[in-house]
């Protein structure tokens, strides 16, 4: 994956969320969005650029006609199981989309940026780490969770298995390298409240010296 020079450039602070496939960033981004920070979320992204006609027909220009649901939308389930098989075929995928996502997020921390209502800025992006985006962040938190949890999750709210997860992981850098490169990391291993109270310190420190 290419390396994305970035630049420091947010005024207001900037907080990476990463961890493995279903410990919970979303909730700990939505958490954050509580105390007014804005959120931004790279798959939410992925998800209405799938919708779109100028991205699906690259897509069936790559894939093939086979990707496509009958009612004519891309079958995210049948492009992940290429994709996830091959780095060749998912590099291919990520030169489609990631353009797209990394200049919607932009245009996001603008918009952000501009609204005095925001405090600071959430980015749940899977692959942070992987495209250089730590190194904007002010601060990146890694969502620490068993991974019996995580796969009875990714089971239930995804249909993946547990092998189905540890593919897609294995294009991803190790959940023991994301965390070394967090400044800090939240435990969801226990109840919401304790997630949730973890957020708040957290959150305080940032609000305090960012």
């Amino acid at each position: 994956m290419p390396d994305i020079q970035v630049s420091k450039h947010n005024r207001k602070p900037l907080i990476g969320i990463v961890g493995g496939i279903a410990s919970g960033k979303s909730s700990v981004a939505a958490e954050f969005g509580k105390l007014g920070c804005g959120v931004i979320d790279a798959d939410a992204i992925v998800h209405r650029l799938l919708e779109t006609d100028a991205v699906r027909d690259e897509i069936v220009t790559r894939f093939g006609p086979g990707v496509l649901k009958d009612t004519g939308s891309v079958d995210r389930q049948e492009l992940g199981n290429i994709v996830f098989a091959d780095g060749e075929e998912l590099a291919a995928l990520n030169g489609i989309l990631h353009p797209r996502v990394l200049d919607e997020t932009e245009a996001l921390l603008a918009r952000y940026e501009r609204d005095s209502s925001v405090s600071a800025v959430v980015l749940d992006m899977p692959l942070l780490l992987e495209v250089g985006w730590d190194r904007r962040c002010d601060k990146v938190i890694f969502v620490d969770c068993a991974d019996e949890r995580r796969f009875e999750r990714a089971r239930r709210t995804r249909a993946l298995t547990e092998q189905e997860v540890k593919k897609r992981e294995n294009f991803q850098i190790s959940l023991d390298t994301k965390k070394t490169l967090a400044d800090n990391t939240i435990d969801n291993n226990s109840e919401f409240s304790t997630l949730v109270r973890q957020i708040n310190d957290i959150f305080s420190g940032i609000a305090k010296f960012g």
